[in-house]
């Protein structure tokens, strides 16, 4: 049976789409099999793998609106044993299909319900936001990933989203876990970061991964090539960084 991941901050520009991308991807590469689901309108995860989001048939919004089986919108990606689940600016409208309606809590959950035991891991790329889709995605997942940047402001906003993770556990998956905090955007170079770290690990006791992942250009560079750091530049910081956190990671699971 598989582990069902949201990776979720309703902030932006924190890495949360790197970090699903290329966790995904060292976790496909330890011989992990890794479905990564896009309900982030934004689709920066379903193009960030290669996928043209004009040329697949089903998306996560036919999945969820019109009631189709998961299986139909599974697609390869890029990255060695990551499957993915597309996403395009459809999947907006949804939110207010949804709003109408009743009993829309489990849809995604009850559609991740039929294919958990296939994968070892599902990763959940929420949007920047706290509506509906976010809710969707941590209903259905059994833990929650929190990226967060090595910049001023880092901890802003957290206790919104503590609120919604709670609220979430309350009423719909009292299960819900916080797996762990990912520290991105890291530079060494700056008091900044060093502060924020100690700032993140204070607030966050015992669940911060100890590989933080630095500023990169090349990790700025892989998603317009359709590839994750380790199939871009497996040389780079940012994939050693993304590899070693995917092996602590793994080695949390035992």
């Amino acid at each position: 049976m598989g582990k069902i991941i949201a990776v979720f901050n309703q902030k932006g520009g924190v890495g949360k789409t790197t970090t699903t991308i290329n966790l995904s991807a060292g976790l496909g590469k330890l011989d992990k099999k890794v479905l990564l689901v896009d309900i982030d309108p934004q689709g920066n995860s379903t193009s960030g793998l290669g996928i043209e989001k004009h040329e697949v048939d089903v998306l996560i919004y036919d999945i969820l609106a019109s009631n189709l089986p998961i299986e139909k919108g599974i697609y390869k990606s890029s990255a060695e044993n990551v499957d993915i689940i597309p996403s395009n600016n459809q999947l907006a409208g949804l939110e207010i299909e949804f709003a109408r309606t009743e009993h829309w809590e489990n849809s995604l959950k009850d559609k991740l319900a039929d294919i958990k035991d296939k994968y070892d891991f599902i990763f959940i790329d929420c949007p920047p936001s706290l509506g509906i889709l976010s809710v969707l995605g941590l209903i259905a997942s059994d833990s929650v990933i929190i990226p967060i940047q090595c910049e001023y402001y880092a901890l802003e906003g957290v206790s919104q989203l503590f609120e919604t993770i709670e609220l979430v556990r309350k009423n719909h998956n009292s299960d819900l876990d916080i797996e762990g905090v990912v520290l991105s955007m890291f530079d060494g170079r700056t008091n900044l970061s060093i502060q924020v770290v100690d700032e993140v690990k204070s607030f966050f006791k015992g669940k911060v991964y100890v590989n933080i992942i630095p500023r990169n250009v090349r990790l700025a560079e892989a998603p317009s090539y359709g590839l994750s750091i380790m199939d871009y530049d497996n040389k780079s910081k940012g994939a050693e960084a993304y590899m070693e956190l995917a092996e602590e990671f793994l080695d949390l699971q035992e």
